[in-house]
């Protein structure tokens, strides 16, 4: 998506506190409350879901060629779309129903009662000079502290993880490819993180077509998991998952792999 089409959708309040009506003063206090209820569903790829507190938050909309060849095209409803780069696979955000706010460019923005730190990480090993920059998002929503990072391909530095603090629960690229982490690279990601819960994101599934291979092919998420053998993992037979903060290990940390229903 161009970048003027994307200013199209934000408009020219978003910089700043746009759309804190979005929500009442009840809604602030159950986005803030942590007996709250987070729903998070995977859409394919690096897209998911998040409802809670008052608030649908849509992650990283994505055209369907070439690795996400085989999903649904994912457009549910939300309040809020958070983009992590113009790329078709993270990035595609027109004709969404309803008419969401769209956020792109890293900054804090507060939203709905909800505080969203957008932090800017190369979206690839070349210090982004060949693709840019990619939007990593960290929010609380229902009590639990989320880490969406995208298509994240550089390591974390200092300055980064300041603003990223320590996820409840990281969203972590596994699968490689010149533009996301590879296995390896997502466990020193995790390592720097110390999240709680480790969802992996960007992997081939059978959703991938013969273009899926390369320079931009990605990995099953089982390399991944034999990487990062010794933290618990957990298969869930679904594409939706619901967590409360008392869910999360209070010690360690630990994986979820969600299943899409093709």
């Amino acid at each position: 998506m161009k970048r003027r089409q994307l200013m199209r959708y934000v408009g020219a309040g978003v910089l700043g506190t746009l759309g804190t009506t979005l929500a009442s003063q009840f809604q602030l206090a159950e986005a803030q409350s942590a007996s709250g209820t987070l729903t998070v569903k995977w859409l394919g790829h690096t897209c998911f879901l998040f409802t809670g507190g008052g608030m649908r938050i849509l992650v990283n909309p994505f055209r369907t060629v070439g690795c996400t060849a085989g999903y649904r095209p994912p457009k549910v409803e939300s309040d809020l779309v958070l983009i992590s780069s113009q790329l078709l696979d993270e990035g595609a955000a027109e004709g969404l129903p309803g008419n969401p706010r769209i956020l792109f460019q890293p900054g804090v923005y507060q939203i709905g009662g909800i505080r969203f730190q957008g932090i800017s990480i190369p979206h690839d090993r070349y210090g982004g000079r060949r693709l840019g920059n990619n939007v990593a998002w960290q929010w609380e929503q229902s009590g639990i502290k989320l880490l969406h990072l995208g298509g994240a391909a550089a390591p974390i530095e200092i300055e980064q993880k300041i603003l990223m603090g320590r996820p409840d629960v990281a969203f972590v690229p596994v699968g490689g490819s010149i533009k996301a982490y590879n296995p390896r690279e997502a466990k020193d990601a995790i390592a720097v993180l110390n999240p709680k819960m480790v969802i992996p994101t960007h992997f081939r599934t059978q959703a991938a077509d013969e273009t899926c291979q390369g320079d931009y092919g990605i990995e099953p998420v089982d390399e991944f998991l034999t990487v990062m053998e010794g933290m618990p993992v957990s298969r869930v037979n679904s594409d939706m998952l619901t967590l409360k903060p008392s869910d999360l290990p209070q010690d360690g940390a630990m994986i979820k792999v969600l299943s899409y229903r093709f």
